[in-house]
């Protein structure tokens, strides 16, 4: 925590609002864009807003993709220590039935590389599970987005399909794990980097807003099995964060 608060308070300058709609007492889904490469910036600082409020005593449990456990082993299992899980359904219902919050970056790996000038915009890549989960599990929805975080390496583009051309052709991919994306940006620690490499954000100011909780008109297993109307949800999710980061990008430019 100390570390934390000294890159909250002295290298991200982070001013945050909306901690308000975050109830100490139910579970829900917490479902934020990811931003600024693998290092994630906000996602760190949201972490350490949320046990500056809350202490250790209501848990937050983050689902990460599989693919992290097994390219980044010894951070992984780190983080496993401050609340992350593999993200599995089951891992995500059974922190839900216990009454806890669990977190969800739906983008994944095509939301922390998209290019820069889509630094302002929501992108889910069209992954609708975290909707499914909330539906099934009756778990309201609590939006949280960021700005500034994604102005910490400069993404100019992605050449995942040139990579996978190779790959076909015999190139093998690096751990023998397919990147989803192959970005090419400018930041530190490489100045140039190429690939889903680790990066070193730069010491751009965050604003973070915790947003109202959605609370959708149908629930259960029907629900979540109606094709319809999980799209529907999805696109209710995704335009209500977006009209929030829109607001806060106006309200909070870059210094």
């Amino acid at each position: 925590m100390p570390l934390l608060e000294w890159f909250y308070r002295h290298y991200f300058r982070v001013t945050t609002e909306g901690w308000d709609y975050v109830s100490s007492e139910r579970r829900m889904l917490v479902v934020g864009s990811h931003n600024g490469g693998i290092a994630s910036p906000d996602m760190y600082m949201f972490m350490y807003d949320w046990f500056r409020h809350f202490g250790a005593e209501r848990p937050l449990y983050g689902l990460m993709h599989p693919k992290a456990w097994k390219a980044y082993s010894w951070p992984a299992s780190e983080v496993a220590r401050w609340g992350a899980l593999q993200a599995h359904p089951k891992m995500a219902i059974a922190a839900l039935r216990a009454n806890a919050a669990v977190a969800v970056y739906p983008g994944g790996a095509q939301d922390l590389f998209r290019p820069h000038s889509q630094r302002n915009q929501i992108h889910f890549a069209g992954r609708k599970g975290f909707i499914k989960l909330a539906l099934r599990e009756e778990a309201p929805i609590v939006p949280m987005i960021s700005t500034g975080a994604h102005d910490t390496l400069y993404i100019l583009g992605d050449c995942y399909e040139q990579m996978q051309q190779l790959h076909q052709w015999g190139l093998p991919w690096l751990l023998n794990i397919d990147p989803e994306v192959f970005p090419i940006y400018l930041g530190l620690p490489w100045i140039v980097g190429i690939g889903p490499l680790p990066n070193f954000p730069l010491p751009v100011r965050i604003h973070t807003r915790v947003c109202a909780p959605i609370v959708f008109e149908r629930y259960g297993r029907a629900a979540a099995s109606d094709r319809d109307y999980v799209d529907a949800c999805y696109e209710q999710v995704v335009e209500r964060m977006q009209k929030d980061l829109d607001e806060i990008v106006a309200l909070h430019p870059l210094d």
